[in-house]
């Protein structure tokens, strides 16, 4: 465990940098929405995708955008990430994807796996895919009963086992959520990971976004977020690739424990996020309401939104929320993440106060 003192200093130093940053954000990772389809229907999916209709951007929309972007703020540094819905159900996904590799973007993707025949993993090598992350969600019928898929599990396995099979990328990742209903299999998912050839296994908890809130029996409580961040940090010290998501302010016990990185929304400041019908906005996983939309790409270049808008989510939430005004941790916590607060009772849905610090 790194010494207290050193941590403090340290995210003394993140919240220097976050103030600058506000000021001068610099785009690093760009989110595409391909759809809102969805051939599963997670119980914890924040923008309860599925069999849904859904407006979807044209590939001359990606075209002109990604090209936009290359002229007006460079490839470098940046990662486009490309998602859903399940992005393999966009009919034009490899046309899309080709595109950002021939105009010189580093891309990853996260997707449910079941898709992936190896025909498919060939054909993403083909068009760069460097990274990508599959959810596996419990065991066999945990896994299926959450993403209400018979038949997911296994195919998102085999998904997998494909993804290995062809090789050469730069991360093949597991992420698991976590539920009440599934924290105690996680010493069993690990025994079964470990014995594949992945690069790193995410484990995150559901969150109170979505779907997941009509699911309050399968949110976490107090002590199965202890023994959660407990697991990771224990299989980490013993040098294992597992690791907590981006979410969420840890305290000085389990930051830099349980990820390789201090706690830091990125949304706004690195991240930005094109939904399936072109409107422009920070984080995918943050609530939908339209004083977050900047702008949309059919009629607005990127840039020029990034550069002049994103203003609503270059500040503290803790300014807004009563309960963090006499917080000593809101220097380091900034009122929390976008994606979980609740911006109409005007506090953080999650905060380890009092519960990890």
């Amino acid at each position: 465990m790194l010494n207290v003192q050193v941590k403090n200093q340290n995210m003394q130093t993140l919240a220097d940098y976050r103030r600058g940053l506000m000021k001068k954000p610099e785009l690093r990772n760009l989110f595409l929405e391909l759809t809102l389809r969805c051939n599963e229907r997670c119980t914890h999916c924040g923008s309860s995708c599925g069999d849904v209709p859904s407006e979807e951007l044209e590939v001359s929309d990606y075209d002109r955008l990604l090209r936009e972007v290359k002229e007006d703020l460079g490839t470098g540094h940046k990662m486009l990430c490309i998602t859903g819905g399940e992005p393999l159900l966009r009919r034009e996904f490899f046309e899309i994807t080709d595109i950002a590799h021939r105009l010189g973007f580093s891309w990853g993707m996260t997707s449910n796996g079941t898709l992936i025949t190896k025909d498919v993993a060939r054909d993403q090598k083909r068009v760069g895919m460097r990274t990508i992350s599959v959810s596996i969600d419990g065991l066999e019928e945990t896994h299926d009963r959450f993403r209400r898929t018979p038949g997911g599990y296994s195919k998102a396995m085999q998904g997998i086992e494909n993804l290995l099979e062809v090789g050469g990328w730069g991360a093949v990742q597991i992420t698991t959520v976590v539920t009440h209903e599934n924290i105690s299999q996680l010493d069993e998912l690990y025994r079964i990971f470990d014995k594949m050839d992945i690069d790193s296994w995410r484990v995150i908890n559901i969150e109170p976004i979505g779907r997941a809130k009509a699911h309050p029996e399968l949110l976490l409580t107090p002590e199965d977020y202890r023994y959660m961040f407990e697991f990771i940090r224990n299989k980490r010290i013993g040098g294992e690739p597992v690791c907590y998501g981006c979410s969420h302010y840890l305290g000085t016990e389990y930051e830099r424990e349980v990820r390789d990185w201090y706690f830091l929304c990125t949304a706004g400041l690195y991240t930005a996020s094109i939904m399936c019908n072109g409107d422009i906005t920070a984080c995918l996983d943050i609530e939908r309401r339209p004083e977050f939309i900047q702008g949309n790409i059919k009629r607005d270049r990127f840039s020029k939104v990034w550069k002049e808008g994103f203003q609503i989510f270059r500040r503290d939430l803790s300014d807004e929320a009563e309960m963090c005004r006499d917080c000593k941790e809101a220097e380091f916590c900034h009122g929390g993440a976008y994606h979980s607060f609740n911006f109409d009772e005007h506090r953080p849905e999650v905060c380890f106060k009092g519960m990890l610090f």
